[in-house]
């Protein structure tokens, strides 16, 4: 089921009215450990998700509930302190509603970040890995129901979810913020519970570097309305069966506040040049 285009133009026009900045070119999606990134950047201004019509509020330690308006580089970036999941209960089109609106407000770029659970071969926890495709191993798609045509094609291709030239840029922004990536494949599985280890090994002979819980549903709804993605993972644990120890969401944490300063230091470095 997809949100009602006019709840969504609603929510875009709030956010523009909110934050004195009725365009956004980019988006950002803050994944755990991030939450309070958005804060620091210059012209940042403050807007609780709880203010804008139509806007689901997380419920998950460590996910925020804020978006804030942003200008570094002195172009508009709006950033997500925070998502939703379907895990949580939310129907597909509540976990969407967040980027399909950043895409009405001129968010022609948008930027998943995230947590995951390092499968391939080489990760290791702490590594940031740009996603260069994606199994929706959930079987859950954002697109079910009926279809808007303001919103995006019926059949939308799905080729290129995670635009190449993103990547590219990102790399650049790596090697000037001297803040290496590796890249790799993303698997989406519902969760709240951690992928058992046989999980993992199907994953991985299909394909799979990366398991987590989150991206899929939103780069999905991303590209169905013609905008460019790119996801960035930081590894904070390796997965199960591949970890030596049982995994928790403490160590997820943990790890994203050990690397905290990386991934801002990446993203300091990227923002600029994707809203330039």
């Amino acid at each position: 089921m997809l949100m009602s285009y006019e709840e969504l133009a609603a929510a875009a026009a709030a956010i523009g009215e909110s934050t004195g900045r009725p365009t956004h070119t980019v988006a950002l999606v803050l994944g755990s450990g991030l939450g309070d990134y958005a804060a620091s950047l210059p012209g940042a201004v403050a807007v609780p998700y709880a203010d804008i019509p139509g806007f689901p509020v997380p419920k998950v330690e460590g996910h925020g509930g804020t978006l804030y308006s942003a200008a570094p580089g002195g172009k508009p970036v709006l950033v997500f302190s925070g998502r939703v999941h379907a895990y949580e209960g939310w129907p597909l089109d509540k976990v969407v509603f967040a980027v399909r609106a950043a895409v009405l407000c001129g968010g022609g770029t948008l930027v998943l970040t995230n947590a995951a659970g390092g499968a391939g071969d080489g990760l290791e926890a702490g590594d940031l890995v740009l996603i260069r495709d994606h199994l929706n191993l959930a079987a859950r798609n954002p697109l079910t129901g009926a279809n808007d045509d303001r919103l995006g094609a019926r059949f939308p291709d799905m080729s290129e979810v995670y635009s190449a030239d993103l990547r590219r840029i990102a790399r650049r922004a790596g090697e000037r913020a001297g803040v290496p990536l590796k890249e790799g494949v993303y698997a989406w599985f519902l969760g709240p519970s951690y992928e058992t280890p046989a999980e993992v090994q199907m994953a991985r002979r299909l394909g799979a570097d990366l398991v987590g819980m989150s991206t899929v549903p939103e780069a999905i709804a991303a590209r169905h309305m013609g905008a460019r993605v790119l996801g960035i993972s930081l590894v904070t644990n390796l997965a199960a069966g591949i970890s030596p120890v049982p995994l928790s969401h403490e160590e997820v944490q943990a790890t994203g506040l050990a690397a905290r300063g990386r991934f801002t230091a990446l993203l300091d470095a990227l923002l600029p040049a994707l809203a330039s």
